[in-house]
């Protein structure tokens, strides 16, 4: 008997991807973290799509993803309006990128308890963004900051962010006449000969450390490293660690430190619980930020980063966007 083609045959279908929607808080500039997202959900065979929440669209992040007009973060309809987003594109997972929407970020959470945050507790949050309440909450746990009773000294509003408003302050009576007051200000010594660090963490929901990447800001512009050098360095290790513990904060972690290059000392500068604007500099070291975070969103295993390239520079540059526009922006 002839053989026939059997045109019946079954055929093999593909399983359908899952699609995960992150919503970006203020992530205007955050091209290079926002395709990292995308790359590491390709990796754990997820197709990432990106939003983020602006005042404009005209915003370089809709280059790679979409742009939402929305609130401010002080607007009464602020949370409505974020929820029928939410549901509207499917997010699942919400990341502030500014300090304005860490708070939000975690209140949202908290309101509907509909989607993963890589933040920790609203309170937690509010206490890091008020320079003069965590200088009391790393004192009262012990942990290094710089000393308040000695000249020059360095005033920072105490609400303040991207180094704004900060004077250098020389003696009691340029204090006075600059009417620098404690209650609107921090004041901390000024080390002159000192290394700025920047300390890449994450700390996913069951508390556990997962990555705690350091690396020296060699260059700002506009208050952001635009160059920056990954190191290893067991002090600084030992002393984030501790800091982590003491505040109990979750997610991605920025903590700033400071070297006092007479002394040896290192000491706590401030910790902004989000991801920092360098932070990919951690990623293409070997810790990967944005993978820690899907993991955690999707409760997959998270192993803990020990080994990163710790000869690594990373230089940032300017790249252009355009957009067709009908009116002025």
């Amino acid at each position: 008997m002839a053989e026939t083609n059997n045109t019946n045959a079954e055929r093999r279908v593909e399983p359908e991807r899952r699609r995960v929607g992150i919503l970006f808080l203020g992530g205007a500039k955050r091209v290079s973290m926002g395709q990292k997202f995308i790359d590491a959900g390709r990796r754990l065979g997820v197709d990432v799509e990106l939003y983020d929440y602006e005042l404009t669209p005209y915003v370089p992040l809709a280059s790679i993803g979409r742009v939402i007009v929305g609130r401010k973060w002080k607007d009464a309809d602020l949370y409505e309006h974020l929820h029928a987003c939410v549901e509207k594109y499917g997010i699942s997972i919400m990341v502030p990128f500014v300090d304005g929407a860490v708070e939000v970020a975690a209140r949202y959470r908290d309101i509907y308890r509909d989607l993963f945050v890589p933040v920790g507790e609203p309170s937690g949050a509010a206490a890091m963004f008020d320079k003069i309440v965590a200088d009391r909450i790393f004192r009262s746990n012990g942990l290094p900051v710089p000393r308040s009773d000695r000249f020059p000294m360095i005033a920072k509003p105490r609400c303040g962010s991207a180094s704004k408003g900060i004077r250098i302050v020389h003696s009691p009576i340029e204090l006075t006449s600059l009417e620098i007051s404690t209650d609107r200000y921090l004041l901390q010594e000024y080390i002159v000969d000192r290394r700025e660090i920047t300390v890449d963490c994450y700390v996913a929901a069951d508390g556990r450390i997962i990555s705690a990447v350091p690396r020296y800001r060699l260059e700002v512009q506009g208050g952001e490293v635009s160059t920056t050098r990954v190191f290893a360095d067991a002090d600084v290790d030992a002393l984030v660690r501790k800091t982590l513990r003491a505040t109990g904060l979750r997610g991605a972690v920025t903590v700033q430190l400071l070297k006092d290059n007479a002394t040896g000392r290192l000491l706590i500068m401030e910790i902004n619980p989000r991801l920092g604007g360098g932070a990919v500099a951690s990623v293409l070291a070997g810790a990967d930020l944005p993978e820690m975070i899907l993991r955690d969103a999707m409760k997959l295993p998270i192993e803990p980063v020990t080994k990163w390239n710790d000869r690594l520079l990373v230089t940032r540059y300017f790249a252009e966007v355009g957009f067709n526009v009908d009116s002025e922006p």
